[in-house]
């Protein structure tokens, strides 16, 4: 089997498990990865944070943006883009986000431009797993592989930290050469680390 079978196989196992939370198991968790993840020193020192508004199953992401927001730390938020790629826009605040294609919630504030993302002292990437190495398994559209291309291009390497579910830090994930490390990764019952912090 292929790295990209391996890849589809273990997407929809992950899938089929978070499609048996719960609201209030997906609300729980995001307090309790907002808890973590405020304590973490790369977010703590950062003046910028690229994030995402979580949807659906992923685990929750609301009370970690208003959190960031109201210690006066700027957060970007994803526009999803006609061909994947991801334009970045502020978030002003719950009240601020609209609703977009696919079920997304983006900011209406004006958008800043695909490059935006390079401002970023710390990244926080939505996934499906990571393992050991801190290789992360994302849903397969390439839209994170871009930003991490952008942020590459730019010379730039922010912390990257993926918010995940205690049962997805995995042993290993199918990985190919492009794929990049992340530093951490907040649970509900806390950080994993895989690189050491600056």
């Amino acid at each position: 089997m292929n790295d990209e079978t391996r890849k589809r196989r273990l997407r929809a196992e992950l899938l089929e498990v978070r499609s048996g939370l719960t609201a209030e198991d997906v609300r729980e968790s995001g307090l309790r990865i907002a808890v973590h993840a405020t304590g973490l020193g790369e977010l703590a020192r950062a003046r910028t944070v690229a994030a995402y508004v979580s949807i659906g199953r992923e685990p929750g992401t609301r009370a970690l943006l208003e959190t960031l927001r109201e210690r006066g730390t700027r957060v970007l938020l994803p526009v999803l883009l006609p061909d994947n790629d991801l334009d970045w826009a502020p978030y002003e605040g719950p009240d601020r986000l609209v609703r977009a294609g696919r079920g997304l919630l983006e900011p209406a504030a004006p958008a800043l431009g695909p490059e935006a993302v390079v401002e970023a002292d710390a990244v926080l990437l939505p996934g499906l797993a990571v393992d050991r190495r801190g290789l992360r398994l994302g849903r397969g559209g390439g839209s994170y592989d871009r930003v991490l291309a952008r942020l590459e291009a730019a010379g730039r390497t922010p912390p990257l930290v993926v918010l995940l579910y205690d049962g997805e830090v995995l042993e290993e994930v199918p990985a190919e050469a492009h794929d990049r490390p992340v530093r951490a990764a907040v649970t509900p019952s806390g950080v994993h680390r895989f690189t050491r912090p600056e």
